[in-house]
């Protein structure tokens, strides 16, 4: 037990540090020789001068904002039939050129639009433009990530079709965007097999909350001390009901099965639409 405030913790530390500048400050965090670790407190991590318990109702606020957002969102999505994905990865995964390919192939089956979501410039959006589909930038400065109030106002100006499949590509960022719920249908993550294996225990928020991972880049795999097995595994130890699909976007293997997974789950929505049209219209009816 932590001898200093008596927590319970076991070899938790709140001690004063001086630096060579003169500042005092404190820290909140277990260590053993050779390791630190700062996410084991009730908030998950550690931010100097403020308490777990101060860091934990901050978190509440804001996400509890932003999830009275994400409702209005889904429920948008919901009444107009409108399949949400949240594309999400780590800088450099191959997200962009995932749906550019996609898009090309999916665009005259199904009415697609696209946010694109990065911290500054167009590039990516311009890229999707030239696929012909309609694109809204969203750049969010030193934000780290999209949220549901920014892809609510980029609904209202992007106006996708009903019954249309909307591509949210989200920050480059393993870490914040797990967080944070924008309303979508459906959780896609990607993970290419440059970034090595153990990605989903480094990053087990983000790949815990996936319904789709899509491992990308398989035809590298020649080249790279990459264990497809082992990557999998880690995977089911961190979601074990989550569904992967192998995949390479530059020369369109696996490409058919995430198309196949994309209409699965666009029916399956379009279904409960329905349902829940007839539960009204039986309401109705019962009044007549």
């Amino acid at each position: 037990m932590c001898t200093v405030c008596g927590c319970g913790e076991p070899n938790q530390h709140h001690h004063p540090h001086v630096h060579d500048s003169g500042h005092v400050h404190t820290h909140d965090h277990d260590h053993d020789h050779g390791h630190h670790h700062y996410g084991r407190g009730p908030a998950g991590l550690s931010i100097d001068g403020l308490s777990q318990e101060r860091i934990v109702r901050i978190e509440q606020d804001v996400l509890g904002r932003n999830d009275a957002h994400a409702r209005g969102n889904r429920q948008f999505f919901e009444s107009h039939g409108i399949l949400a994905v949240n594309l999400l990865s780590s800088p450099g995964s191959g997200k962009t050129t995932l749906l550019e390919r996609s898009i090309a192939e999916l665009k005259e089956r199904f009415d697609v639009s696209v946010i694109e979501g990065d911290q500054q410039t167009e590039n990516d959006a311009e890229r999707i433009r030239a696929t012909g589909v309609p694109v809204l930038q969203i750049n969010t400065g030193k934000g780290c990530h999209l949220d549901a109030h920014m892809v609510g106002h980029g609904v209202q100006d992007l106006k996708p079709g009903d019954y249309s499949i909307l591509f949210i590509e989200n920050v480059g960022n393993l870490v914040c965007p797990a967080m944070f719920d924008l309303g979508e249908a459906v959780r896609v993550v990607m993970l290419s097999v440059t970034e090595g294996e153990d990605k989903p225990l480094k990053y087990p928020d983000m790949f815990h909350r996936a319904d789709l991972v899509l491992i990308n880049k398989i035809d590298l795999l020649p080249y790279l001390r990459f264990d497809l097995e082992r990557c999998i595994g880690y995977l089911h130890q961190v979601n074990p009901e989550v569904e992967t699909i192998r995949v390479s976007a530059t020369t369109g293997d696996g490409m058919d099965q995430w198309y196949g997974w994309l209409e699965r789950r666009r029916k399956a929505l379009l279904a409960e639409r329905l349902a829940g049209l007839e539960r009204q219209a039986a309401a109705i009816r019962a009044q007549l």
